[in-house]
């Protein structure tokens, strides 16, 4: 455990319990648990630290919220296995080119990005609010794996903050799913991208193993009760906080990009 007060480790549980709520309900706890451990553990604590630490706490909300909803949710397990699987292959590679290239350069695109896809939200009141239109054809599921999987896996190892919300949007308009259906098929996915990532960080010594273990239970519960929120509310309560995290996200980006 990092040397750090007992009033930090609270801050950092709570964290851990917001995030995994909003990750399992639309994806983008990230953008809440990563700034808060970044700023919570000690200064001289490698960066890379805090990422594995982040991922060795997300997997384990992620694999609750995962669990929930394939018990209780139409998912196609098998579906979301494979785009999984090509979202894994994608981040690796993302994770390559990261290292000799600049992100700044990336992060206006992506911020004019969701600011589109928070309008086209806005404007189709309908979008993912309908039910699922039943199994996806096969043309439907590998433009998901190239999509979802490969596409925004490889922006995940490249950049990352978004991807849950990223998941969401593609899977929704792509296989045609329900918001609810869409985030429960996002958590398959993204359990197998930080299963990958955790590996690498811990290969690499990159975990704080302690304080993870700690996180990852209030993390587990935030996400479960997250499940439970979706499943109860619907999609249309999705939605709306499919919205707030889109405006988060493009404001911690512009944050960033022209502040930081």
């Amino acid at each position: 455990m990092p040397d750090i007060s007992l009033t930090m480790i609270a801050v950092l549980c709570l964290a851990a319990l917001a995030a995994g709520w909003i990750d399992a309900v639309v994806g983008g706890g990230g953008l809440l648990l990563l700034p808060v451990l970044l700023l919570g553990l000690p200064s001289q604590t490698p960066a890379a630290h805090a990422l594995g630490t982040n991922k060795a706490v997300a997997i384990v909300g992620t694999t609750g919220a995962a669990v929930t909803y394939v018990r209780k949710a139409p998912v196609d397990v098998r579906t979301a296995v494979r785009i999984g699987l090509a979202a894994l292959a994608g981040s690796s590679a993302g994770a390559f080119f990261a290292a000799g290239m600049s992100t700044e350069v990336l992060k206006p695109v992506i911020m004019v990005v969701l600011l589109g896809v928070a309008a086209f939200v806005i404007l189709r009141p309908a979008f993912g609010t309908a039910p699922a239109t039943g199994p996806a054809t096969r043309r439907r599921i590998f433009a998901a794996i190239g999509l979802a999987g490969l596409g925004i896996g490889f922006y995940d190892g490249l950049i990352g903050p978004g991807t849950g919300t990223f998941l969401v949007l593609a899977l929704t308009a792509v296989l045609h799913l329900d918001l609810v259906t869409a985030s429960a098929t996002a958590k398959i996915v993204n359990c197998c991208t930080n299963a990958g990532a955790l590996a690498t960080f811990a290969w690499q010594g990159a975990v704080l193993w302690k304080l993870a273990a700690l996180m990852a239970v209030f993390n587990l519960a935030g996400g479960t009760l997250g499940a439970h929120t979706a499943l109860k509310q619907g999609s249309g309560f999705v939605r709306v906080v499919l919205l707030t995290v889109v405006f988060a996200l493009v404001g911690n980006l512009a944050y960033e990009q022209w502040v930081a």
